[in-house]
């Protein structure tokens, strides 16, 4: 513990410091230089506020249009409904009897960078998921990037969202989702693993080039190669690609037995991704791919999935042979 003089002294050379910045800042704000700069920055808030009023009317014409071709009439509402770090939101409603309201996020980026790899997750999702006991996927009604260029756009069903509620029937929901067999419909006709294209989990890469085959060989390379080996490679630590280099050629002793067929993956699922709307479980913002089911509990540390929610899993998907040998390297 300092002492009361010390104390005092670092008080009063603290004052002192307080006083001399405010004086320097007084005597800044009066020169030439500083007005200057005021009047740049000024300039500089100009420019943003036109550029989003511009960016703004873009998504406006884009909505009207849309609407008009494809069938939905003439937009009677579009107000905005929060934002993230990388795009903005709002809720449309149009004058068509019985249409269903919007939700739409747009960006500054183009569609292939933001929203395509969203929307074709989404749509796979959804198809994965029809039946009463599924789970309560948006659908997906348009993607794209502006005429103009200066940005891209994604049309969505709005859901009320709420709260988990039940989650026995979230478990039984994402099993279900799980067993659904790959499809044309689905994006998936030739049963392999990996995606229609390269997504991001969180803001990292996910490459998801096809295998080829559904094997549980090919399971074991495109694990290896695309996910751990990726993640290795971005980290840029020789010590744990050394370890890796050792491990990796025996990573198929942990599949011995086990018959991988690719499932449908939400690929991002932890808490802040799960909800319901009207008591139904939904899962949002994806990184979907096709793969080994189990390799959905990466994130179950993040995921609050207690008894109920793995007694409604298991009484769909029983527990594998090895399946706890498995889940460090899920985790990793």
């Amino acid at each position: 513990m300092q002492s009361p003089v010390a104390s005092r002294f670092s008080f009063l050379m603290a004052t002192a410091f307080l006083w001399s910045s405010h004086l320097l800042s007084t005597i800044h704000s009066f020169t030439p230089s500083n007005t200057i700069r005021n009047c740049h920055r000024q300039t500089l808030a100009s420019k943003v506020v036109l550029k989003m009023a511009a960016t703004k009317a873009s998504l406006d014409v884009e909505l009207e249009q849309w609407a008009k071709n494809s069938g939905f009439g003439t937009i009677v509402s579009s107000k905005p409904s929060g934002s993230s770090g990388w795009a903005s939101f709002r809720k449309v409603t149009v004058d068509k009897p019985g249409a269903p309201e919007f939700f739409v996020k747009s960006s500054k980026r183009t569609c292939k960078e933001m929203f395509e790899g969203e929307a074709l997750g989404l749509k796979a999702m959804f198809e994965c998921s029809k039946g009463e006991d599924g789970l309560r996927i948006p659908e997906v009604f348009h993607y794209g990037d502006y005429a103009d260029g200066t940005g891209s756009f994604l049309v969505m069903e709005f859901l009320n969202l709420a709260g988990r509620s039940d989650d026995y029937a979230l478990g039984k929901a994402v099993a279900r989702m799980h067993l659904a067999g790959p499809s044309k419909e689905s994006g998936n006709p030739d049963g392999r693993f990996g995606f229609n294209m390269d997504n991001t989990i969180g803001g990292t890469p996910q490459p998801n080039d096809w295998t080829a085959g559904g094997s549980t060989d090919d399971w074991v390379g495109f694990f290896r190669d695309r996910r751990i080996g990726h993640q290795l490679d971005l980290a840029g630590d020789s010590a744990c690609s050394k370890i890796w280099a050792d491990i990796a050629p025996r990573l198929g002793a942990l599949f011995e037995d086990v018959d991988v067929k690719p499932s449908l993956l939400h690929g991002d699922l932890w808490s802040g991704n799960i909800g319901s709307v009207e008591g139904r479980p939904t899962i949002y913002d994806p990184a979907t791919y096709w793969g080994h089911h189990e390799a959905e509990w990466g994130m179950s540390w993040c995921a609050g999935f207690g008894k109920a929610f793995w007694d409604g899993y298991r009484s769909v998907i029983p527990e594998d042979e090895g399946f706890l040998d498995r889940k460090p390297l899920y985790d990793a």
